[in-house]
């Protein structure tokens, strides 16, 4: 069994591979679980879509992708805040626009220039395969951010989560707060979408955090164990790639969201089981 993963991990392409999967899946992982706390899953969803035009733009206009999906991650968070300032819509409603906007012009673009289809293929579905060694200080200043945003502001985004009107009184600026996660948000997707591709990062943005949230309830070990979750479903994922020769990073997409009905079964059964015993027990 152990052979399985030291045959995967044999090479430095799939070393790479794994050690700028295990970087996204820890800082996806770690912004991602108020992501899930706080409902604004559709918003994580968009933003990984919203970036396509900045990537676009790169691409025809030959500079760095990162630089371009950094901009429509921009675009897409003050976008929304905008609309939501200036109108009496819903965050959602704000949101879908932003969405639909964002990706029908990436798409726009691309068909605009047929000659570059292969490289925003890459770029859509990720090429964790193709991990460089700049990806990787890229992520690991992305984590390094991450984390010092989540630690200054874990305060700020609790009152957050648990009530906006309570943290205005406490003075804890949820406007500002708000802004400083959707912008944490914004740099975990542009860190991560070279490794698993712009659709597929939502896959690791949710699916471990809302897997931990099923078992635990308390924000800093909800997000240990969401990382624990991501890790995992890095190592099974690329093992799974090297064995059966699948998609690299929709296999770890896969695995993460596999994860999570798999603790969901087994706790619906384990909860099923104790009503019926209480049930016995009462007769």
């Amino acid at each position: 069994m152990f052979d399985l993963f030291t045959d995967a991990f044999g090479s430095q392409i799939t070393q790479r591979a794994l050690m700028g999967g295990l970087l996204a899946a820890t800082t996806t992982a770690l912004i991602g679980t108020w992501v899930v706390v706080r409902g604004l899953a559709f918003f994580g969803d968009a933003m990984a879509h919203g970036v396509l035009p900045g990537i676009a733009l790169a691409v025809i206009w030959g500079f760095d992708v990162t630089l371009g999906a950094m901009a429509s991650a921009l675009v897409m968070v003050f976008g929304i805040n905008v609309v939501h300032r200036t109108t009496r819509l819903s965050d959602d409603t704000a949101i879908g626009l932003l969405f639909v906007g964002m990706l029908a012009l990436g798409v726009v673009l691309i068909s605009r220039e047929v000659t570059f289809a292969g490289d925003l293929t890459s770029f859509l579905f990720g090429d964790v395969l193709g991990v460089r060694s700049g990806d990787l200080w890229l992520g690991l200043g992305a984590l390094g951010v991450t984390i010092a945003g989540l630690v200054i502001g874990h305060r700020a985004f609790l009152a957050l989560a648990v009530n906006r009107e309570k943290a205005e009184v406490l003075g804890m600026r949820p406007g500002v707060a708000h802004v400083a996660m959707l912008m944490l948000l914004a740099l975990s997707v542009v860190s991560t979408f070279r490794v698993v591709g712009t659709l597929l990062v939502f896959g690791l943005l949710v699916a471990p955090p809302a897997t931990a949230v099923l078992l635990v309830r308390r924000m800093p070990i909800a997000m240990l164990v969401g990382v624990v979750f991501g890790w995992l479903s890095v190592v099974i994922g690329l093992t799974i790639s090297y064995h059966l020769d699948t998609a690299a990073s929709a296999s770890v997409a896969f695995v993460a969201v596999a994860q999570f009905f798999v603790v969901l079964t087994i706790i619906e059964v384990r909860d099923a089981i104790s009503r019926r015993t209480m049930t016995f027990d009462a007769a």
